[in-house]
């Protein structure tokens, strides 16, 4: 599954934080079924190189007890994939080898406990079309926590002319990044389907999916109908403050403002199958103005989740999201980031007044900032070097999940690629 190649090309980029190379060495651990709370017996563990294509180096089983054993044949990063009922669970191996512990769950297409935590829609005009991003979080509370995965783990549906875009996936967990996942027709027209497996809730987080997509304006006014496909707790509306917003009969809209750039509306407690229905007329899009990382609208921490209501993903609380910070990347594409991640390295460290950057960069709709935030805190070259690294990585990860996904040609690839290596090495050697 494409999808799950790109998942596990994020955690063998983190390390390239580090600035030094784990030495050949071994990783052991143990493969636990967290569904029954006993060792996964059998289970297939294989080291793959992901900079190398995911290139299987080395493979092994768990034992009765559930442990593993893999030698490492070099100092390059690697990951741990463990096949666990026909999902795959990964997990980076520790810089030098050591400990690899792996959580698994037991897989099931359809878990009692999956609903949706919020739903929120953006809407916008954009060149006499609607520009629209839907943004789920998914909470999956079974129990026992069983991995609730098929060729239609989470169903949507959208308006039958939509014309689709990027859309994107994200697992639970600290250290889970957006992955670009394709979109499966299912049914109807409007009827679509991820095939990406919605895990039990890690840390209070669940799975998120998003997916954009544009509809004719030519009358100036449009209708949403549209149904959940699971119990949601919150259904968000994003509006610019110069377009209308009409609530449908019985929808339960009320007016919820979070941020006086935009409109936003609330409906709480739908039920699955219930007809979400609101109409949108006139013309507006969102402000622009908070691409560096801390906006005009007080966002702290992009690509981290806000908190208040709207819980994980962050969105419509602080920020005039969930189309604001995405647009940057939609448009500004990859030439941007490595501008700016270049800028960055190889400006002359000042004596006082250094760059503090966080450094986080994400796919094409999700809620991080492709440059480093305030040129205000004091901080070390080190640390500075290792930001550069969190977002060359991140950026490989990104560069990636394109070529997997097909949207870049051979060439597109390469130049890329090469830019961010060249850049990655100099950092490295200045760490």
């Amino acid at each position: 599954m494409k999808s799950t190649q790109i998942y596990a090309s994020i955690f063998a980029l983190s390390f390239l934080m580090t600035g030094a190379l784990a030495q050949a060495a071994s990783v052991t651990g143990t493969v636990t079924d967290k569904t029954t709370n006993r060792p996964a017996a059998g289970d297939p563990v294989v080291l793959v190189e992901p900079m190398s294509g995911m290139s299987e180096v080395g493979r092994t089983t768990t034992n009765a007890q559930g442990r593993y054993s893999l030698n490492l044949p070099g100092s390059n990063p690697y990951l741990i994939r463990v096949t666990h009922q026909g999902a795959d669970y990964f997990i980076p191996v520790p810089q030098g080898g050591g400990s690899g512990d792996i959580p698994v769950y037991d897989v099931a297409a359809k878990v009692s406990g999956v609903s949706i935590a919020e739903h929120v829609t953006g809407v916008e005009t954009d060149n006499g079309q609607l520009r629209v991003v839907e943004r789920y979080e998914i909470h999956n509370a079974s129990a026992p926590p069983t991995t609730q995965w098929s060729n239609r783990s989470f169903e949507v549906i959208l308006p039958a002319d939509a014309l689709l875009g990027d859309a994107s996936a994200q697992r639970p967990g600290a250290g889970s990044l957006p992955t670009s996942v394709k979109l499966d027709a299912n049914g109807p027209k409007g009827h679509y389907s991820f095939n990406f497996p919605i895990q039990p809730d890690e840390g209070g987080k669940g799975t998120l999916f998003q997916v954009q997509y544009q509809l004719p304006y030519s009358s100036g006014r449009y209708s949403f109908h549209s149904l959940v496909t699971l119990p949601a707790d919150t259904v968000w509306i994003v509006l610019p403050k110069s377009m209308a917003f009409t609530g449908g009969s019985g929808s339960g809209f009320e007016s919820s403002p979070q941020d006086p750039s935009v409109q936003t509306y609330l409906a709480r407690n739908v039920a699955p199958g219930h007809e979400v229905e609101f109409s949108v007329s006139g013309t507006g899009s969102f402000a622009r103005d908070d691409q560096g990382g801390q906006g005009n609208n007080g966002e702290q921490n992009a690509g981290a989740p806000a908190s208040g209501p709207g819980g994980g993903i962050g969105a419509p609380i602080n920020t005039p999201d969930p189309l604001s910070k995405y647009k940057w990347w939609i448009l500004g594409g990859l030439s941007l980031l490595l501008a700016a991640a270049a800028a960055f390295l190889l400006r002359r460290p000042a004596t006082s007044g250094a760059v503090a950057a966080t450094g986080t960069v994400a796919l094409p709709g999700t809620a991080a900032s492709p440059f480093p935030p305030a040129y205000s805190t004091p901080a070390s070259p080190t640390a500075r070097n290792t930001a550069v690294l969190n977002t060359l990585k991140e950026e490989l990860f990104a560069l990636e999940s394109e070529k997997i996904a097909g949207t870049l040609s051979a060439d597109e690839y390469a130049e890329q690629k090469a830019a961010l290596e060249t850049i990655l090495k100099r950092a490295l050697k200045k760490s």
